[in-house]
Parts: structure tokens; C-alpha cells; sequence
């Protein structure tokens, strides 16, 4: 991509053959934080022109699950940080997972993460509300009140930690129903895995490492997608990992239950044969399975039985993975390689189309999630939530260079095709030519009220 300025003009962008969603080569003229005029040999007094023959036009990923760790684990990432990396990875929206310290359980600290997103103005961030008081299971958080508060939750999870108890588990789907909200599984039956360190099966019993069978996951999506059922509500499930999952998740679309589930990057690609060397960066939670495993989720991906992809990028310090497998913390960082992990496991396999990736990323995530002015498509008059894509580009996954303070990517070292040459959020590049610009920045708020 070259960029020429042609003018002195602010916020005026016109983008310049890039192929729409994969497609035919066309112009987006960007203006006011709006897409003015989508077509051919469009042109605009005092724009800037970004040259985009070779590029791929794609709406702003979403990602429907995220860990900034902020507050009270800075140590990790902050809100900044986060979200830095973010928009080097094509996301316009984020939205962050509440296990922090406070853990988000109230309409204070949502608004807290609410305020530091729009501080930091790299992305949308949008709070995840916790389930339970302190992601304990015991007793309902304040889910009414993060729904109205100036964060507007509209997504809740306990994410890490699963809402194991049924009763409280239906009463959650009961009550986020007055709002339009969705509760977010992490499915782990922890009674089946206790003290588990990797994937149940033939790699685990020659390493002798404490298994986690596939069917701790897959038991409480079968009770969850029953209790949607009986409720009524809708039910997100978080990271699916196992062939069975997939089944269960098709089962229950194919009956008319209100369920949506995601897929990480990661589990896209790795197996649990990496674990054999022992090395850390590869404990996760759910674990890495099977190639069989593998295989069935880019098949729901692609059948739309998944419907999402969700990084779960976790970072964690280095103190804390850089030890022995027992003792490591689970997780990756993904927000700066999903695009192109993606790239590699679905379209490059021919299995989905850029079309197809914008739907996985971007606008099915901004509908879970309720998020109106994300996800929308390339045309006039819709937000300028807006990605460039070189497809053909090739680069070397180097976590020292990574923008999120997490040096946990399992990726280090892999050669992965392509690049986020732009990011457009709200009309404004927060990334050019393949590196952060400047954020942008919101008008104040009137009386404190935060617009979204």
C-alpha cells in the first residue's frame, strides 16, 4: 500500500481498488467516520488516497473474547496495551472478558473498562459482565445493573471458571432475557477435570500427564443448550475444542436452539503433539486435541454449525509460563495472528472465502454481542469500521514485537500469510501502512455520559 496525500483536508480517505470482501476491485470514500460513496473512479477534493490494487477490503474484526487483565493485572496487559494490539490485528471492537482483579461483577468496574477503552481510543472495548459474584458460582452478579449502566453489557460470562451449578446457570439464561443479553459458557465439568494438565487421549497417557477428557466439555453443552432450550434465552458457548462439541452444537441448531459458539485460531491449527515438548506456551484452557479434532471444528467453522471466532488472547507474564508444565498458567495471546491463522487454516484450504471470514469475524460477532455500528456492511453511509488485508503477504511470528505485553503466542517462530496493512476505526486510521498511527479520540462527554 502507498499512501499519497493529496489535500490537507481531515478525516477524508479514499481508498483505491481494493478487492471488497474478496470481490471486485472497487473505491471506499471514508468521510466524517462514514463510508460516503462505495464504487469506481470515485474521487475527492483535499483526500487522502490510499492505493490499495492487491488489498482485500474487509469490515473491522470483531472479537467476541478478549483479556485485557485490567484492572488489577496490569503486570499482564492493560486496556492500552490490549487494545494496541487489537488494531494491528484488524479489530475495530473487542470485548473484555471480566476476570480481573476486581473481577467485573458490578456496574462500577464495567464502566471502569468501559472508560479506560475510550481513553485509550484504539478499538471499541465493551465490557463482559461476570455470571457470579467473583466468578465464585455462588450467587448472581449484578447483571441488570451492567446491563443499564453507561457500559451496556449485553454479553456475560465467567469465562476461566464454569458456571457448573445448573440452577444458577438457569437463572442466569432467565434474567439476561429482560435485556436481550447472552450468557457465555466456558464449558468444564470440574469434577471431570481436577488436577488435568492436557488432552485426555494417547499423547497424555505416554507423557503421563493428568488428562482432560473431551467429554467434560462436551457434558455441560448438552445440559446448557437444554436449559436454553427450557428457558428461552440465548446461550454463547465459549472456546469449543472437540469433535463431539461440534456435534452436540449442530444438534442443537438443527432443533432451534438459540446457541451460538466460537473457535479460537489456536485450536484451528495446533494439536496436542506440540505438548511433547513440554514447553508451556502450549498449556491452554480447553487443552489443544486432536488432529480429528482439528479437522471437525474448521468443518463447523466452515458449515456455520461454529459461528464465530474468538481469539481468547490471554497474556500472561513471562514469570508465569516460562516455568515447568505443571506449574505454568494456561493460555495464548492471539489478537496480532488470528487473521492470519485464520487465513491459513480456512481459506487457504479452501474451505471459506473473505466473504465468509468477514461473516466469522466481524459480522456475526458484533450481532452476538449487540454491538449496532460494528460488523455492518462495506457500503455508503455505514460506519468506517474498515480493514485492508494483504492476502499475499508472508511474515514471521516474533512475540518480542508484538504490541500486547504477552510473550505467550504458541505461533513464535511460524511463518503465517497475511497482513493488516490499515485499520479504519470510526473513520479514522488507527494503523497505516502495517503500523500503529494514532488513536482516536472521542468528543467529551456530556454531563459524564458515555456514548457508545
Amino acid at each position: 500500500m502507498t499512501e499519497t496525500a493529496t489535500g490537507t483536508a481531515s478525516g477524508v480517505y479514499l481508498i483505491r481498488g481494493a478487492a471488497i470482501l474478496g470481490g471486485d476491485a472497487e473505491d471506499l470514500l471514508i468521510r466524517d467516520g462514514v463510508i460516503a460513496e462505495r464504487g469506481t473512479g470515485l474521487s475527492a477534493e483535499g483526500a487522502t488516497v490510499i492505493e490499495a490494487a492487491g488489498l482485500v477490503a474487509l469490515p473491522g474484526m470483531v472479537d467476541i473474547h478478549t483479556h485485557l487483565r485490567e484492572p488489577g493485572r496490569e503486570d499482564a496487559e492493560t486496556v492500552e496495551t490490549g487494545t494496541r494490539a487489537a488494531a494491528l490485528g484488524g479489530y475495530t471492537a473487542v470485548h473484555a472478558m471480566a476476570n480481573s482483579n476486581p473481577v467485573a461483577d458490578t456496574a462500577g468496574v464495567v464502566e471502569q473498562v468501559h472508560s479506560l477503552g475510550r481513553a485509550s481510543g484504539w478499538v471499541d472495548v465493551r465490557p463482559v459482565g461476570a455470571v457470579t459474584v467473583g466468578l465464585a458460582g455462588e450467587q448472581l452478579a449484578e447483571l441488570g445493573a451492567m446491563a443499564d449502566s453507561r457500559a451496556q453489557v449485553r454479553v456475560f460470562s465467567d469465562d476461566g471458571i464454569c458456571v457448573h451449578d445448573p440452577v444458577l446457570m438457569r437463572r442466569a439464561l432467565e434474567y439476561v432475557k429482560a435485556f436481550d443479553g447472552v450468557v457465555a459458557q466456558h464449558a468444564q465439568e470440574p469434577r471431570l477435570t481436577a488436577g488435568a494438565q492436557m488432552n485426555e487421549g494417547a499423547v497424555s497417557a505416554v507423557l503421563g500427564l493428568a488428562g482432560w477428557p473431551a467429554v467434560a466439555e462436551e457434558s455441560i453443552i448438552a445440559r446448557d443448550v437444554l436449559l436454553a432450550q427450557h428457558v428461552g434465552s440465548r446461550l454463547h458457548v465459549c472456546h469449543v475444542s472437540t469433535a463431539g462439541s461440534v456435534e452436540i452444537v449442530r444438534w442443537a441448531k438443527e432443533r432451534g436452539i438459540n446457541v451460538t459458539a466460537e473457535v479460537t485460531p489456536h485450536h484451528l491449527l495446533l494439536t496436542d503433539e506440540l505438548v511433547r515438548s513440554y514447553d508451556p506456551v502450549y498449556k491452554v484452557n480447553p487443552p489443544l486435541r486432536t488432529d480429528a479434532d482439528v479437522q471437525a471444528l474448521r468443518a463447523g467453522l466452515a458449515d456455520g454449525t461454529i459461528d464465530v471466532v474468538g481469539t481468547d488472547h490471554a497474556p500472561h507474564p513471562s514469570e508465569h509460563k516460562e516455568c515447568e508444565w505443571a506449574q505454568a498458567a494456561m493460555g495464548m495471546t492471539g489478537l496480532e495472528t488470528a487473521l492470519s491463522v485464520v487465513q491459513e487454516t480456512m481459506i487457504e484450504t479452501g474451505l471459506m472465502t473473505w466473504a465468509d471470514f468477514a461473516r466469522v469475524t466481524s459480522t456475526v460477532p458484533a450481532a452476538i454481542g449487540r454491538v449496532a455500528d460494528q460488523g455492518r456492511p462495506l457500503d455508503a453511509g455505514e460506519p468506517a469500521n474498515v480493514i485492508l488485508v494483504d492476502p499475499a503477504a508472508r511474515w514471521t511470528v516474533d512475540p518480542h514485537k508484538m504490541a500486547t505485553m504477552g510473550r505467550n503466542s504458541p505461533f513464535a517462530g511460524k511463518e503465517l500469510p497475511g497482513a493488516v496493512v490499515a485499520t479504519f476505526f470510526k473513520g479514522h486510521p488507527t494503523v497505516l501502512d502495517g503500523k500503529l498511527n494514532t488513536p482516536y479520540r472521542y468528543a467529551a462527554d456530556p454531563a459524564g455520559a458515555g456514548s457508545n
